[in-house]
């Protein structure tokens, strides 16, 4: 329900926050509450679970900020899920924000002003931080070859945080355009919503924003990085809880992801070095007894073989 009483809430907001949970009870209290101390405009919440068992529906209820708390019946996924809250949202533009992500002051401001000022921005995401303020990478280019390689063959480190490994960032602190940003926070002008269509559902988990920027730049919009706008990211809180079927659906993602957009040499090249990469993990998994639990280390390895199953 509304809260008559908060004089941010207007007939029109200015922004709709779509928010998909699952099984986030940790995090969807503190995701809330962000919004609340630092939206600095009329916004809406809508809160999307995808049939969490725990008590993260409770805990969103808990926000008179939240006008809408949505229960899936079924675990949708995470592009279905959004697309459930678009038809109903009402702002000028739409904020994915994951329940690990916290708005931090100005953020959302600096976001919609950079989008009212560049009318052929279509979506726009911030400078993600750790709990501990250091940076993570926020903005890249489509995944490359060399992206995929360096991802399971992490030599040399130099190249980690550079453009080559797709990694993108300001040099004097002014926004600059990229392929896609985190879609732990996404800003996208409604405009471009309707014209590029909702996110594609066959995306279950992972994937889906980069698709969604693909084909905005494909009809000649722009996507943005906004450094100055800055967010907290907790990081995978939810898919730590099912280490398995993370990994499998990561990789069927990308690989949706080039069908869609790349050649299909392109494609085997992807395939052959993920393959590659992925029996390179498990070799080192199994040796390894001491980073990781007993637990996690099966699981990780169960995703894998599911992984290499599918993509063989």
């Amino acid at each position: 329900m509304r809260d008559p009483s908060d004089p941010r809430v207007e007939e029109r907001p200015t922004v709709s926050v779509i928010v998909v949970t699952y099984q986030s009870e940790g995090y969807v209290g503190r995701c809330l509450a962000s919004i609340r101390a630092h939206a600095g405009m009329p916004v809406e919440t809508l809160v999307v679970d995808n049939a969490s068992t725990d008590a993260t529906v409770a805990e969103a209820r808990r926000f008179s900020l939240a006008t809408s708390v949505i229960t899936l019946p079924a675990n949708r996924g995470f592009a279905a899920a959004v697309n459930v809250a678009a038809p109903r949202a009402t702002g000028e533009f739409l904020l994915l924000l994951n329940p690990d992500a916290e708005l931090l002051h100005g953020a959302l401001p600096r976001l919609v002003a950079l989008t009212r000022r560049c009318p052929t921005v279509a979506a726009a995401g911030p400078q993600f931080l750790f709990p501990d303020g250091s940076p993570q990478d926020s903005a890249f280019t489509y995944p490359t070859l060399l992206m995929t390689w360096l991802e399971f063959f992490p030599r040399p480190a130099r190249l980690l945080r550079t453009r080559l490994n797709g990694r993108l960032a300001s040099t004097d602190g002014r926004p600059i355009r990229v392929d896609h940003p985190l879609g732990a926070c996404m800003l996208i002008r409604r405009a471009a919503w309707d014209d590029v269509g909702p996110l594609d559902e066959a995306f279950f988990l992972y994937c889906e924003e980069v698709d969604w920027c693909v084909r905005a730049k494909k009809r000649g919009w722009v996507v943005a990085h906004v450094p100055d706008a800055a967010v907290v990211h907790h990081g995978g809180r939810s898919a730590a809880r099912a280490r398995a079927d993370s990994i499998v659906h990561l990789y069927a993602s990308r690989a949706r992801l080039h069908r869609k957009h790349r050649s299909p040499m392109f494609r085997a090249a992807a395939r052959f070095i993920t393959t590659l990469g992925l029996a390179h993990v498990r070799r080192q998994l199994r040796r390894d007894r001491t980073s990781a639990t007993d637990a996690d280390r099966d699981a990780r390895i169960a995703g894998i073989e599911r992984t290499l199953h599918q993509v063989r």
